[in-house]
């Protein structure tokens, strides 16, 4: 948990109880049993025990590559077996207590992230947050008065503000694009104009807020409980919560508009055109899972099968984005990915150890394959979780979690990447 996002996806109420209930049933088993029931001990202790504090399935996933590394014949068997790749964390030869105390006392007083099988950019991740959680609070707790001789805080939000006003998009045309694509209501199409209306939505939400907020501040109407809330939000720098309902996102104010100008950019290259882009940015989209089911539709449709029958394959691209010449014949080929907790080797196409002090790297794009009756592949394989945002828990109403990819291990087990927490964002927190 120490290690953020690049451990645990939800944190949890692990506790002393959890500890001392698995303490005691290992020295049961361990002394009512000539042979150690190795199963049935992972499945009371990481199943049961700890398991059932885990709501997200990779976090079990992480729980049982732990139980599976430490729970077995070899670490009783083998003199002074290994717990880590650091010589420090071994299992101590037999003998009296006095000499578990002494092995004790040479261990660090810093965890370092090799001990859980972590990259050593795993310390940087979670002193960045401590850090962020700092200034975070320092800045709730400040004063919103603003010093003597300088602008007040009301000019500073109607100047953001207006800001905000100049650089969002004009809305864009749902009637002429439903004209133009009327003789072709395929999956991708409905997926089109689902995207125009909540994005058109969005649009005329802002423009709301933020006149109403001008006049707010001018004396014209009544400050409402939202308009405070957008008034501190946009001083701090912060999208509104009214905002943020459209697409989850935790990017400060700037970034976020510069992304959703990004967004309405391919939508309205899109809807003038009718046609396709040749390389899909996923996080354009307010819901990329339905843009994944249209063209599991599509191709459905196309291929006169069932899309239940249907999955997945995944091709890492190569070459860049620039050399890409046309769209696949089937699937699609999705961009704006960021891999975090590890590095690619874009030559063999397989995961790497990533480079000191980079924590997310820009990752190729892939090629979305439906194929039917796909035979599943877990030799050399990664399953690796693709989520909305850093946020990996997502919110109550929302999930952050998209779909899974197959990446190529590389020289290291999958066991290796799980620990390391590695996993693809479709946006950054900035």
């Amino acid at each position: 948990r120490k290690f953020g996002q690049l451990g645990w996806n939800v944190v949890y109420s692990f506790n002393n109880s959890d500890f001392e209930v698995s303490e005691n049933l290992l020295s049961i088993y361990l002394d009512e049993y000539d042979e150690t029931p190795w199963e049935a001990l992972k499945y009371l202790i990481a199943a049961v025990n700890y398991g059932g504090h885990v709501t997200d399935d990779f976090d079990r996933r992480v729980l049982m590559t732990y139980i599976y590394d430490y729970f077995h014949e070899d670490v009783l068997g083998d003199p002074f077996h290994k717990l880590s790749i650091l010589p420090t964390y071994y299992i101590p030869k037999d003998g009296p207590l006095r000499t578990y105390k002494e092995y004790l006392s040479m261990l660090p007083n810093m965890d370092n992230p090799e001990a859980f099988g972590q990259h050593p950019n795993a310390d940087i991740s979670s002193q960045k947050d401590e850090t962020t959680l700092l200034f975070d609070t320092l800045l709730s707790l400040g004063s919103q008065a603003a010093a003597s001789g300088a602008q007040t805080n009301e000019a500073k939000v109607l100047e953001l503000a207006s800001n905000v006003l100049r650089q969002i998009p004009n809305l864009l045309d749902y009637a002429q694009t439903a004209k133009y694509i009327r003789d072709d209501p395929s999956p991708l199409n409905v997926v089109l104009l689902q995207e125009i209306e909540r994005y058109n939505d969005l649009l005329n939400l802002i423009q709301r807020s933020l006149l109403d907020l001008e006049k707010g501040i001018k004396g014209l109407v009544v400050m409402s409980s939202d308009l405070e809330e957008t008034f501190i939000c946009i001083l701090d720098a912060q999208v509104p919560p009214l905002w943020r309902k459209a697409y989850p996102s935790m990017k400060p104010l700037a970034a976020w508009v510069r992304d959703l100008v990004l967004r309405i950019d391919q939508l309205g290259k899109w809807s003038s055109t009718a046609h396709p882009p040749t390389i899909f940015w996923l996080s354009g989209f307010t819901f990329p899972t339905a843009f994944l089911t249209a063209v599991l539709q599509a191709s459905a449709r196309q291929n006169n099968v069932s899309v239940d029958s249907l999955s997945w394959e995944f091709s890492v691209l190569t070459i860049d984005d620039s050399n890409v010449t046309g769209p696949p014949k089937d699937g699609v080929l999705i961009k704006g990915m960021f891999l975090e907790g590890a590095g690619w080797d874009k030559k063999n196409a397989c995961l790497v150890e990533a480079e000191p002090m980079q924590l997310q790297t820009v990752f190729p794009s892939i090629h979305f394959k439906p194929v039917e009756n796909k035979k599943s592949k877990t030799k050399g394989i990664f399953v690796c979780p693709v989520y909305n945002y850093p946020n990996r828990s997502g919110t109550s109403d929302r999930p952050s979690y998209v779909v899974s990819v197959d990446l190529k291990s590389g020289a290291m087990p999958s066991d290796h990447w799980v620990k390391r927490g590695v996993a693809i964002l479709l946006s950054q927190a900035t």
